[in-house]
């Protein structure tokens, strides 16, 4: 359990506590916000369960854009082993491990953007702490929200978890290549997040043998001509 949040158990942090600790992180977002759209960045923050595919759609970011200047700070509550990975697929990456926090705040990101030139960037992902809750109402002044969801996990995870899905710009299906082996049914994972997303969108790909990696990449093209990133995120 986070210790400065509670998880939102008001018995655990009483309400008012929660507001100021939120009302101060929103604060500091708004301050990360203006250095990403300041320096045409467009900053993208990624959730999901643990083994979702995190690291891995990064890690076939980078190879499928390799003109494409990116950066990423990734969570944890123990060990920088994602940044290491994302390091040695071309990523310049820092780690941000959390101890006993489940989710990242936007303190804890703006510290880490001080290790990065962000003038020398075009793409910027926060890889959020592996968690389908906490990491959903902490904004961190990104310009989207994407939650990768491994085809593993089953087609009610959208409906178990609603706030993490309603807080999304975009679903990530991941593990697309292990669909065939597995008893999961994505029309009902669309007719989920239809149930619970504003705007359901829905994204099916495999990391690993890059099917439906075109998408995603063309997904983050029009994120960053829409915001007025500075560069065309082009292969």
């Amino acid at each position: 359990m986070c210790r400065d949040c509670g998880c939102g158990d008001a018995e655990v942090v009483p309400v008012e506590v929660q507001e100021r600790v939120l009302a101060g992180n929103d604060r500091e977002a708004a301050h990360n916000r203006a250095h990403f759209v300041g320096h045409g960045v467009l900053a993208v923050n990624l959730m999901g369960s643990p083994g979702a595919g995190k690291t891995a759609l990064l890690e076939a970011t980078a190879r499928a854009l390799p003109a494409v200047r990116i950066g990423a700070v990734s969570g944890d509550l123990a060990t920088d082993r994602d940044a290491e990975r994302l390091r040695a697929a071309g990523i310049r990456a820092a780690s941000i491990t959390t101890g006993t926090a489940c989710h990242l705040d936007a303190r804890m990101v703006h510290r880490a953007l001080h290790e990065f030139p962000l003038a020398d960037l075009d793409l910027f992902f926060v890889e959020n702490v592996g968690n389908l809750v906490c990491p959903a109402i902490w904004d961190l002044g990104q310009a989207a929200n994407v939650v990768a969801l491994s085809a593993t996990e089953g087609e009610d995870k959208p409906l178990k978890y609603p706030v993490m899905f309603q807080a999304a710009d975009l679903v990530v299906l991941t593990k697309r290549d292990l669909l065939p082996h597995l008893r999961v049914d994505v029309d009902r994972i669309r007719d989920a997040l239809a149930r619970v997303m504003p705007r359901p969108r829905l994204l099916v790909l495999s990391a690993e043998t890059g099917a439906g990696l075109e998408d995603w990449l063309a997904w983050l093209e029009n994120r960053a001509e829409h915001l007025g990133a500075a560069r065309r995120l082009a292969p």
